[in-house]
């Protein structure tokens, strides 16, 4: 164990200075179908002897009933407390299965990301050790216990720890915004005591009996593999899961835009007062989104150099910080103006923010700003790749969105081509700043 720890700690160098030579060279990704249905997305990385996997299926947050919030991040976050016994091999509690990742170096865990689920495995790739890993993360995807006690536990924990979220003015504001922005929207929906309560571990068992099938799954992988011995993991990975035709999913509703300006002031005795800006936005795949990436870097994205900064900040006095910021997914995710200021200068701080914004919607940025945040943005997009997670992360939202596997290799020319008047444009046609929700939490009735 303790060669294998030291081994791994190495790596990490080694790991750093052969993503940057990809980054000058290049990244070929390599994608492919098996015969199951999964989809792959492969990088070679061969410079060190690791490899990372992210398995992902559409199952995210978004298809939770109203009524049962918060049942797929139940169900992938109990998947990591127990396995069943099957065959010859035999149950494991969350103890035993906490202390096998521990003795193979490895780790295995799943989250949910509100359109998708997602799965991530880490391992060296010495052949004892990485076949081993892959048969255990197997097991923990395919057959997990969902043990009805260990259940009982963690809604009780986590019901804890939304009432003490609730204490917090940032929790109420965020909560508060996300249901006037997105309306009945799934992304709008509220894990609370209520929702948590509805669900059961039969409700759990069906959820993933439903989704996490191979047909479903799309598996990026970075790391020193082949494509051979890449094909050959993904099969170990998914080949518990039931082999089940795939039937279609039913359709997720879009996110309505905002008829009229919402505005909600909640009295909370706070020495700060958290406000929160925006509308819907855009999807991730909308064509604009190099155009309003760059242009969001100018109006909020761009720390102290952003127009937000400058008037709210540094002319004025009335935050410590100030941004914007889209969050596309597979719907309109939101723009978002956030900012903390004294209660007492909360109506002149969203009065400052609202006046940038009508200006930046109707005039857009200067040629000067422009190259300023182009230069930034590509003269820092080799830290958006410069670890294999970083790495990762990005081949599986190519995965995810359906993008070009020339994605990484053309997003400096895709910004660099940015114009004034793109900006301009794609900013008015996105953003109406006469119909926004303003949340502001903090300050007396």
């Amino acid at each position: 164990m303790k060669v294998k720890m030291i081994a791994i700690k190495n790596v990490a160098c080694a790991l750093l200075f052969g993503l940057a030579g990809l980054a000058q060279a290049g990244i070929p990704i390599q994608h492919w179908t098996q015969a199951s249905g999964a989809g792959v997305w492969l990088v070679e990385s061969p410079t060190v002897p690791m490899v990372d996997v992210r398995i992902e299926f559409d199952a995210g947050g978004r298809r939770d009933p109203a009524a049962q919030a918060g049942l797929t991040g139940a169900s992938v976050g109990l998947m990591s407390k127990g396995i069943r016994a099957k065959g010859n091999d035999p149950a494991l509690d969350e103890n035993a299965l906490g202390e096998a990742w521990a003795d193979l170096g490895a780790s295995f865990g799943g989250s949910d990301g509100g359109d998708r689920v997602s799965f991530s495995l880490r391992s060296l790739t010495y052949p004892d050790l990485l076949a081993r890993a892959a048969a255990l993360a197997a097991r923990q995807l395919a057959e997990p216990a969902y043990p009805e006690a260990v259940w009982t536990r963690e809604r009780e924990r986590t019901v804890a720890a939304l009432r003490e979220a609730n204490t917090r003015p940032a929790t109420i504001a965020g909560r508060t915004f996300n249901q006037a922005v997105y309306g009945n929207h799934p992304y709008g929906h509220d894990t609370n005591e209520q929702t948590l309560a509805r669900i059961s571990v039969a409700d759990m068992q069906a959820w993933h009996a439903r989704y996490l099938k191979p047909c479903r799954a799309r598996v990026s992988i970075v790391g020193a593999v082949t494509r051979a011995q890449a094909d050959a993991l993904v099969t170990q990975l998914l080949a518990r899961l039931p082999a089940a035709a795939c039937e279609a999913l039913p359709p997720v509703a879009e996110v309505q835009p905002l008829s009229a300006a919402v505005e909600k002031h909640i009295p909370f005795d706070s020495a700060q007062a958290h406000v929160l800006i925006g509308q819907p936005g855009f999807k991730r795949d909308d064509p604009d989104f190099f155009t309003l990436t760059v242009g969001n870097y100018i109006l909020g994205g761009g720390g102290f150099v952003s127009r937000l900064t400058e008037e709210v900040r540094e002319k004025r006095g009335l935050s410590y910080s100030v941004y914007s910021y889209f969050a596309p997914g597979l719907h309109a995710g939101a723009f978002t103006i956030g900012l903390q200021t004294r209660p007492d200068q909360a109506a002149q701080a969203v009065q400052v923010a609202r006046e940038v914004l009508r200006r930046f919607v109707a005039d857009g940025p200067t040629e000067a700003e422009l190259k300023a945040a182009k230069d930034n943005l590509v003269g820092g997009f080799a830290l958006r790749i410069d670890n294999n997670r970083k790495l990762l992360d990005n081949v599986a939202n190519i995965a995810a969105h359906g993008l070009p596997l020339d994605y990484l290799d053309t997003w400096t020319q895709q910004v660099a081509k940015v114009t004034v008047a793109d900006i301009r444009a794609a900013f008015a046609r996105k953003l109406q700043p006469d119909r926004m929700v303003t949340v502001v939490v903090g300050g007396q009735p």
